[in-house]
């Protein structure tokens, strides 16, 4: 058995030994794949464990993430620090070896994998933030950004559409240093793939502008080698290596749908050890020709690293003012102090948010040179065109605007590849309404506390004529209810711009900034006070006001204007800005009674949407002008009458409440 069998062998036995001892995992493509895997970390992958954080390493994502044994054994045995007690707690609480690789937990692991489809689309975007950066930094003699973006993924990733999405657009942009591999082996969870998957991937991907590269037996180091060499020789389109292999390789149960994703069990574990000539008796070893051949390995990993630094060096004594600049935007330390830039100013005054944001964003784009984003062919809708800072493209990879086509769940999948890879800042955009095709990447981004900035416009029945299909009214509880998503509705251009900042300066999450069609009002009170989540916009005259009116965006007029009628009518109320649920409920306990006093139970929050998560602001005495319905198609103004958004439904309303609070 020469070294790389035995090497491979280790992989596979590691990986099944510790999916044993979980009793829980997926053996089959670590069996299967381990000869993919071997051969790409040994032979191809330019990094370094000793520095998983080296800047110019390859990227490797694997995309079919139920595989995560195979990356974990990967990651011991080529020397990060992972342990071989780290690989017997597989799946265990607190392990840093999670049933999917998890980015932030795990060193080594570059980005959170498992649902399908998604590292292919993650891959795509840092191939363009690696060519991005590069067009940016690299001079003559000097490629200080230089690296490739590995894929491994498998069938149920090909059958995602999100994978469709993404491979077309990457193909579309000619992102040759990206290099999916296709863990071929035709089988899922409910058996032989040709009950639900027939088509021919190679061709598919061809039509998308890939160079498709076939590998017939994907146990040949050999073919695999010359496959991979193959592929980094192209130079003007993202490539596919399609390895046939067989799941759950040297298994008992190999080929089949039952080594997918269960334990082989232990007369399992002792047929594949059988069949690989695998005479070892300890659990979890390591043979030491294994050790020797890897350490060997590890100097080339090193010395990667180490000729790279001598190269930067030498930039830095060439270009030194670029030199601090790369390593600004690499450490993320590009810092802008956006609450001194005087030209927010000239955006005080009506408009509708989607106006102001886009006008933010102009005067932000000059100011923080890393901003990269665009729309799912919404641009001139969602006002997200950065004027004068051209568009990325397969001619053109300076340009800061990226035009995603109509592909939402690509598009913010891709930001968080472009996130996690470094160096850049990323927004993406669409109408609010299809925030639901994005909401699994958008999830994704709060999992891995990625700072994408998703610009989310046309933000209720306000869409008039478009009608229901295109009118959001649960979404905006739906993204509430996403942990570490900050989720931002404006009432005034002021307050967008609070918005802007926030959303940039954040390092920790995702920010979604939900804006308006229509022109909205100017406060003088408004600004800062977003930060807090919930404010009061518009005090009483007493210190204890009579109740409580609220509301977030474009329905925030609404509850102002009412304020003054009911005073009129001896009614004292305060007006709250509720711009930001997540913020407000992250205030003290101080600040949070002195916005909404418990003590005044009678409270009307006004939303045009569903009214779900209200309630906890609102309490069992208050009422919700909210829809909790869809939409219709007329005119806006016909339809926040006929739906009740109305100043006089508020007054109506807040008596009732009032009356039946005393």
């Amino acid at each position: 058995m020469n070294i790389d069998e035995l090497s491979i062998n280790t992989i596979r036995i590691l990986s099944a030994e510790a999916i044993q001892k979980a009793n829980s995992g997926h053996p089959g493509t670590p069996l299967g794949a381990a000869p993919v895997a071997y051969t790409l970390w040994s032979k191809y992958l330019k990094h370094n464990p000793s520095n998983p954080k080296w800047v110019n390493r390859d990227r490797f994502i694997l995309s079919a993430g139920h595989a995560s044994m195979l990356l974990y054994s990967l990651l011991h045995l080529f020397g990060y620090k992972i342990s071989i007690d780290d690989l017997k707690n597989f799946r265990q609480w607190e392990s840093i070896t999670p049933g999917h690789p998890e980015y932030g937990v795990t060193p080594g692991v570059e980005i959170s994998t498992g649902p399908l489809g998604q590292g292919i689309a993650n891959g795509v975007g840092m191939a363009i933030a690696e060519a991005h950066l590069a067009s940016k930094f690299n001079k003559q003699g000097f490629d200080i950004v230089d690296h490739y973006t590995y894929v491994l993924s498998g069938d149920g990733c090909m059958m995602e559409g999100i994978a469709s999405e993404a491979a077309s657009f990457a193909g579309t942009l000619g992102l040759s240093k990206l290099i999916v591999i296709y863990d071929d082996n035709d089988i899922s969870i409910e058996g032989n793939t040709d009950i639900a998957f027939k088509e021919n991937v190679g061709e598919r991907f061809k039509a998308y502008d890939w160079n498709v590269i076939n590998v017939e037996d994907g146990t040949d180091v050999s073919s695999l080698s010359k496959a991979i060499e193959k592929a980094k020789q192209q130079n003007d389109k993202p490539s596919i290596i399609i390895a046939k292999t067989v799941i759950g390789f040297g298994s008992p149960n190999q080929g089949t749908a039952g080594v997918h994703g269960s334990p082989l069990g232990e007369t399992g574990v002792s047929g594949l050890k059988k069949n690989l000539n695998w005479n070892y008796e300890e659990e979890f070893y390591v043979p030491e020709e294994v050790k020797e051949h890897i350490k060997k390995l590890q100097k080339t990993f090193e010395e990667n690293e180490s000729n790279w630094n001598e190269l930067l060096n030498k930039y830095k004594e060439k270009y030194p003012d670029l030199f601090d600049e790369f390593n600004a935007w690499m450490n993320g330390e590009v810092k802008v102090k956006l609450d001194e830039i005087d030209a927010f100013k000239e955006l005080e005054k009506p408009m509708a948010t989607r106006d102001s944001s886009g006008k933010a964003l102009n005067i932000i784009a000059n100011v923080v040179p890393n901003l990269i984003g665009g729309s799912a062919d919404l641009a001139p809708s969602n006002k997200t065109y950065m004027n004068d800072k051209g568009d990325f493209s397969s001619d053109d990879r300076s340009g800061s605007n990226l035009h995603f086509g109509v592909r939402e769940h690509a598009m913010a999948a891709i930001a968080n590849g472009v996130s996690a890879h470094g160096g850049l800042k990323i927004f993406v955009s669409t109408f609010f309404v299809f925030s639901d095709y994005m909401k699994g990447a958008m999830r994704m981004s709060a999992l891995m506390n990625l700072p994408v900035v998703y610009v989310l416009t046309h933000d209720s029945i306000g869409v008039g004529e478009d009608g229901p299909t295109h009118e959001p009214i649960e979404q905006l509880a739906a993204l509430r209810s996403i942990p570490n998503l900050t989720v931002l509705r404006p009432c005034d251009s002021k307050e967008t711009v609070e918005a802007w900042k926030y959303a940039l300066e954040r390092e920790d999450g995702p920010t979604a900034l939900v804006l308006t069609r229509q022109k909205l009002p100017l406060y003088n009170e408004t600004g800062k006070g977003l930060l807090k989540g919930a404010y009061t916009l518009k005090d009483s005259k007493k210190d204890v006001p009579d109740m409580l009116l609220m509301a977030s965006g474009s329905e925030v007029e609404l509850v102002y204007e009412a304020q003054e009628e009911l005073l009129n009518k001896g009614i004292d109320s305060r007006v709250i800005s509720v711009p930001s649920f997540e913020l407000f409920d992250k205030q003290d306990k101080a600040y949070k009674e002195s916005v909404m006093p418990s003590s005044v139970r009678a409270r009307v929050a006004v939303e045009a949407a569903s009214s779900f998560g209200w309630h906890k602001y609102t309490g069992i005495d208050g009422e919700i002008i909210s829809i909790d319905h869809f939409g219709a198609s007329a005119p806006a103004e016909t339809l926040f009458e006929v739906f009740g958004f109305t100043k006089e439904n508020v007054i109506k309303t807040s008596e009732e409440v009032l009356k039946n609070n005393k």
